[in-house]
C-alpha cells in the first residue's frame, strides 16, 4: 500500500509540474554526423532539452542522425520537403545555389566560432528570405576555423598545385582549382574513405574532425593557422513551422536567436580545438606554422574569390557591395573579424 501512494504522489506531482505532460507537437530532426558527434553531444541535444523545458513538455524533439533521412547534401531539400521538420544544413554542399550565404565559407573573415555565430546570424538572418524563401531559418553553426590536412606537406598556396583536395564547401572547391588542385566533392561522412583510397591527397576539415572522422592515420601534415569556416544551419520546414500553436511558436523563436546560435556553437568550437594539442601530444603529426609572408601569400590567393562571389550576387539581383558591409560589420561588433 505503501508503495501503491508512492506511486499516486509522485504521478500527481509530475502533473502539477508538468513533466508528465505526453508531447503535444512531436517534430523530427534530421542530421548527417555520428550520433556521438559533438555537433548533437553538445549543440542539437541541449537545444532540445531547452525546448523541451520552455514548453513545459509540450514539443518533442526526435534526432534522426548519420543520414537516416536522406544523404548530407539533400538536407535543405529534406527540410523544404517535410522529409524531416528540422535539418542540420550545409548549403555549401550545393555549389552556387546560395551565392549570399557562401561569403561565410571565403577563407579569412571569421577568426573565432562562438562570437562568429552571433555574428553570423546578426548578418544572414534579415537577408535569408531572399535564398531560403521555401524554409524557415533558425540558426547557424560555425564550426571552429579550420585548415589543410594532407599526406604530404602543403606550406604555401603552389604545394595545391596538381593535388587532389576534399574541399569543405563549394566555396573551398572553387579555391581549390584557383590553385591548380582537384576537388574531390565528398560530404564529411564519406571523406576518409577518399583519403583512405587515395583518390584524395588533403582534406580541409576542423581539427578535431579529423579524429572524429577516423582521418588522423591518413594525414599527417596540417597547416598552422586559422582558414575558413563551413557554416551549418538549423532549417525548419515552413509548414510546420507556420502551423504551430502562437504559444509553441514562441518558443521555437525564443530557439532562433543570434544568441542560440553563439550558445550552440560554443561546445563543438572548443571540441574542434583540442583536436590541435592532440596532435602536438600524440608526436605523430607535423604542424607548419607559416611565417606572416607565407599567410599573406595564403590571403592574397583567396582575395579572387571575393571578386567570384561579388559577380555571382549580381547576377542574383542583389547588391554585393551592401551585404558586404554588412557582414564585415557583423563582425566587427562581435569582435569576430579576422585581422
Amino acid at each position: 500500500m505503501r508503495h501503491a501512494k508512492t506511486i499516486i504522489a509522485s504521478a500527481a506531482l509530475a502533473l502539477l509540474t508538468g513533466t508528465a505532460h505526453s508531447a503535444e507537437v512531436e517534430l523530427r530532426l534530421s542530421h548527417w554526423v555520428p550520433p556521438s558527434h559533438p555537433i548533437q553531444t553538445l549543440g542539437i541535444e541541449p537545444w532540445i532539452e531547452s525546448i523541451k523545458q520552455a514548453s513545459n513538455g509540450r514539443i518533442n524533439i526526435t534526432i534522426f542522425p548519420a543520414q537516416q533521412l536522406g544523404a548530407a547534401p539533400d538536407h535543405y531539400d529534406m527540410a523544404r520537403d517535410g522529409i524531416a521538420d528540422i535539418t542540420y544544413t550545409n548549403p555549401g554542399y550545393q555549389a552556387g545555389r546560395f551565392p549570399i550565404y557562401s561569403l561565410a565559407e571565403i577563407p579569412f573573415h571569421v577568426s573565432d566560432a562562438k562570437a562568429g555565430a552571433k555574428a553570423l546570424h546578426e548578418w544572414y538572418e534579415p537577408i535569408a528570405e531572399q535564398e531560403m524563401s521555401d524554409v524557415f531559418y533558425c540558426l547557424i553553426n560555425p564550426h571552429d576555423p579550420g585548415t589543410i590536412h594532407s599526406k604530404a606537406e602543403v606550406r604555401v598556396p603552389a604545394d595545391f598545385q596538381g593535388l587532389n583536395v576534399r574541399p569543405a564547401h563549394a566555396t573551398m572547391a572553387r579555391f581549390v582549382s584557383t590553385l591548380g588542385g582537384a576537388s574531390v566533392q565528398v560530404p564529411a561522412p564519406e571523406a576518409r574513405e577518399a583519403i583512405a583510397k587515395g583518390t584524395a591527397d588533403a582534406i580541409t576539415f576542423p581539427w578535431n574532425s579529423i579524429y572524429i572522422f577516423g582521418i588522423d592515420s591518413e594525414t599527417k601534415y596540417h597547416l598552422d593557422m586559422p582558414f575558413y569556416i563551413s557554416a551549418q544551419m538549423l532549417l525548419f520546414n515552413k509548414a510546420k513551422y507556420e502551423g504551430l500553436a502562437p504559444e509553441d511558436k514562441q518558443v521555437i523563436d525564443d530557439h532562433c536567436t543570434a544568441d542560440w546560435s553563439q550558445k550552440f556553437s560554443e561546445g563543438w568550437a572548443d571540441n574542434e580545438y583540442s583536436g590541435r594539442q592532440k596532435m602536438i601530444d600524440s608526436g605523430e603529426h607535423t604542424l607548419y606554422t607559416p611565417t606572416a609572408e607565407e599567410v599573406q601569400m595564403w590571403r592574397d590567393a583567396a582575395k579572387p574569390l571575393i571578386d567570384a562571389w561579388r559577380a555571382d550576387v549580381t547576377a542574383k539581383g542583389a547588391d554585393p557591395d551592401a551585404i558586404y558591409q554588412a557582414y564585415t560589420d557583423a563582425l566587427k561588433r562581435n569582435n569576430a573579424l579576422y585581422e
